[in-house]
């Protein structure tokens, strides 16, 4: 384990100082302990994070981050555990990218045109309420006129 504030290149970590780390909870990181995706050793009831579960965390919280769900992070962690990078392994590695990368561009588009949607009835509420202003003062006006 390492004192507080040293680089993460320390060899050990203690389960709050990932959490600490990461803006995440401890339950979280047993949560993805449970999954599969951490393994930890144990000295009695502490948890020991190597620094091979520390770059899984921050793996799967980047997996995350683009889309993807706990099983394809753990698929992919154990294809790279059982062929540490060989070539059909990391084909499928950018497979999975580019299907996260269509539907991340696919539902950025959904939000462009969300956006522009809104920004449409916007301008055109704003167009009623001005006409509705004129049309008030220029009643207004006329009232004043005449009286």
């Amino acid at each position: 384990m390492h004192k507080q504030g040293e680089s993460p290149n320390a060899s050990t970590y203690t389960i709050s100082e990932l959490a600490r780390e990461f803006g995440i909870t401890t339950r979280a990181i047993r949560f993805y302990e449970n999954q599969g995706l951490l393994s930890p050793r144990r000295e009695g009831q502490r948890r020991i994070y190597s620094r091979r579960d520390r770059t899984r965390l921050k793996l799967t919280l980047r997996g995350k981050r683009i889309g993807m769900t706990l099983a394809e992070i753990r698929e992919v962690f154990d294809l790279y555990d059982v062929a540490h990078g060989e070539e059909r392994q990391l084909e499928h590695y950018l497979k999975i990218l580019s299907e996260k990368r269509q539907s991340l561009l696919r539902q950025r588009q959904d939000l462009d045109d969300a956006l522009a949607e809104i920004a449409d009835s916007e301008r055109r509420c704003e167009n009623v309420l001005e006409q509705r202003r004129q049309q008030a003062q220029a009643e207004e006006a006329g009232r004043s006129a005449s009286g």
